[in-house]
């Protein structure tokens, strides 16, 4: 997090490259530095020139204030290609105790962890498949607010990075997808943004969820579709990120 919070508002209107810049010069912990050091992407760069990662969680709710992550998954790709021999999964020991809701969820239990390690100690292996890309993700309000306070409660600062969000996408490309309740009455569905039912929309198969290696990968196939259905390999990549 910048280190003058007086500074923070002018810091966020700075494109991310820019950001990125500033950040690493205020970064306190070799990791992180690291990560902003390692650039941005141009804004201008055609999606099909950057380097993506899908990114995905699953944790013990849906707070990252009051809940932990449980695992993370990675899946390195471009917009023509996914590198399934470079994917990442890895369960973590939550800071929170697992809830009996979070465990019907996502089957990660109490014996997946007991021996799992807490996320400081594989913050190397993931920041690996970070730096230097863009993190693409499913509803943009897990992935990175959780990652910002497991950082800030592990390395005493958070971080800002941009995200491609495939859910954030899908809505935008059906701004009326809830009917009002004249159209309801008039037999029109409403459209679901969920993960599994934004891929059926493709023709994409159908996979298992609340796995996070499983779902990482249903983003990114996910994000290669909509951009050859709905925009072009060349859409600058500021189109999209936010």
């Amino acid at each position: 997090m910048p280190s003058n919070p007086a500074n923070a508002g002018n810091l966020h209107s700075l494109p991310w490259p820019d950001q990125y810049a500033a950040l690493a010069k205020q970064a306190r912990t070799p990791l992180l530095k690291a990560f902003y050091e390692a650039g941005c992407v141009d804004p201008e760069t055609p999606i099909s020139d950057a380097p993506l990662v899908a990114l995905d969680f699953e944790t013990t709710g849906l707070d990252p204030s009051q809940h932990s992550i449980v695992s993370v998954g990675v899946v390195p790709f471009t917009l023509n290609a996914i590198e399934l021999n470079h994917c990442w999964h890895q369960v973590v020991r939550p800071a929170l105790p697992l809830h009996q809701t979070s465990i019907t969820i996502h089957g990660i239990t109490h014996s997946d962890i007991d021996e799992a390690p807490d996320l400081g100690e594989v913050l190397d292996r993931l920041f690996s498949f970070l730096n230097g890309r863009i993190p693409v993700v499913h509803y943009r309000d897990i992935e990175r607010p959780f990652l910002d306070v497991a950082l800030q409660w592990r390395l005493g600062e958070g971080i800002r990075f941009p995200v491609l969000d495939t859910m954030a996408i899908e809505a935008h490309l059906h701004p009326d997808r809830r009917p009002s309740r004249w159209q309801r009455l008039m037999g029109k569905k409403p459209v679901s943004i969920r993960l599994a039912d934004s891929r059926a929309r493709y023709g994409l198969p159908h996979y298992a969820s609340h796995n996070a290696l499983i779902d990482a990968l249903a983003t990114s196939e996910l994000l290669q579709a909509q951009i050859w259905h709905h925009f072009s390999p060349d859409t600058p990549v500021r189109d999209l990120w936010l």
